[in-house]
């Protein structure tokens, strides 16, 4: 596609294609150790080694009982123990929970269920009759069966459950090496604002959405302010893709006298995968495929240069472009309820920074949305979509791009 062809892409279509893009170039598969998989993608199912759990396990302290009772204790099992089997009629041995029921046993008694008389043995009555309290074999799973499938994301649970079944390692996706270079000759990297100068935000904070969204980002894949010429350009950009799979840039992205990226993308042999998208705010970004020395495709994200447009477009493009080659499933829009009207941006898709409620069924817009403003970012949990040629009406349901959470928030 040439750089001249600017027919805006629409947005949903702009997001499947990048997310396609990724999933082709998925690397391949490796061995990862179970502490070190955390936000890693399965890369193949996860499955029981044997049966969940693989012998009858006690859910209680009490007995395991044999015959009627008054039962006469013949031993102890705890958590980790085999207890020989339970072979005469009015014997029980004591057992924890946790631990191995002996083969033999008839039923469990709790322990705050029983009582003992002067000769020692136990009377006591099961919960519900003889019902066990016991786990039996393969009750959460048997062996061989699929607990979860290519593509899932792993976290603690998933640690937790792979753990169980006895694995040690995960074969899961890689992760994907990603750098940032950022263009600008106006731009200060230290100082506050002023004569004609803008202090760089874009630096500082697309690492850190590029880590949330599961990339990995160096601090030496960081560079800039680039100088404003070809030749500054396409070096950085060259040495950039030596080391990442994916590189975002951020300014340049228009035809001006001073952006260059579009000339360096044609330099280096780059295929557009998507050229602009009609959205806004975030207009223009760009998403193009360039040759790797390996065969493989190296990645570059054109962001804009206004701090919100650019935000917009890495999670327009590069959001979904990770999950691809993550391998993870094309990432899904929440409905969420508009609390108050949402304008619409005729024929482009509308992105409006809004703030979830207590309870993540409603969004309310906030303010301060300018395309150079960050200070309604910072307030917001994600955008309300509104589509072409449409407006949100108070209590429509509408598509809600939500950005990256901190660990453990919740809005």
């Amino acid at each position: 596609m040439s750089s001249d062809d600017t027919t805006p892409v629409d947005w949903a279509t702009a997001r499947e294609l990048a997310y396609a893009a990724g999933r082709a170039a998925a690397g391949p598969a490796e061995p990862v150790a179970l502490p070190e998989a955390d936000g890693r993608t399965l890369a193949e199912p996860l499955r029981a080694l044997t049966d969940l759990p693989a012998f009858p396990t006690s859910s209680i302290d009490g007995w395991a009982v044999r015959g009627p009772r008054p039962w006469r204790p013949v031993g102890r099992v705890l958590a980790g123990g085999v207890a020989p089997p339970l072979t005469e009629d009015g014997t029980c041995v004591e057992i924890a929970t946790g631990a191995m029921v002996p083969a033999g046993a008839e039923a469990l008694v709790r322990v705050e269920a029983s009582t003992r008389d002067g000769d020692g043995r136990v009377s006591g009555e099961p919960r519900d009759g003889y019902v066990p309290e016991w786990r039996m074999p393969g009750e959460e799973a048997g062996k061989d069966e699929e607990l979860l499938p290519v593509g899932t994301a792993v976290d603690p649970a998933v640690i937790g459950i792979a753990a169980t079944c006895g694995y040690e390692s995960l074969n899961v996706y890689r992760r994907p090496r990603a750098g940032l270079l950022v263009f600008g000759d106006e731009l200060l990297t230290g100082g506050t604002p002023g004569a004609g100068r803008v202090r760089d935000s874009l630096g500082p904070q697309v690492p850190a959405w590029l880590r949330r969204y599961g990339a990995a980002v160096p601090p030496e894949a960081v560079d800039g302010p680039v100088k404003d010429t070809l030749e500054a350009h396409l070096g950085a950009v060259r040495g950039a893709l030596a080391g990442a799979e994916l590189v975002c840039t951020t300014g340049g992205t228009m035809h001006g006298p001073v952006d260059h990226l579009h000339p360096a993308l044609a330099e280096l042999g780059a295929e557009y995968i998507v050229n602009t998208v009609a959205v806004r705010p975030g207009f223009p970004m760009l998403l193009a495929r360039v040759p790797g020395p390996d065969g493989r495709p190296r990645f570059l994200a054109g962001l804009p240069g206004n701090p919100q447009s650019a935000v917009i477009a890495l999670i327009t493009l590069v959001a979904p472009l990770l999950a691809g080659l993550h391998g993870r499933p094309a990432p899904t829009l929440p409905l969420v309820e508009a609390a108050t009207k949402v304008r619409g941006r005729g024929a482009d898709t509308h992105l409006a920074l809004a703030r979830l409620d207590h309870d993540g069924r409603s969004a309310t817009p906030v303010g301060h949305v300018g395309s150079a403003m960050l200070r309604g970012l910072s307030n917001a949990h994600g955008f309300v979509v509104v589509r072409p040629g449409t407006e949100a009406a108070p209590g429509d349901l509408v598509p809600f791009l939500p950005l990256p959470l901190v660990t453990g928030e919740r809005p």
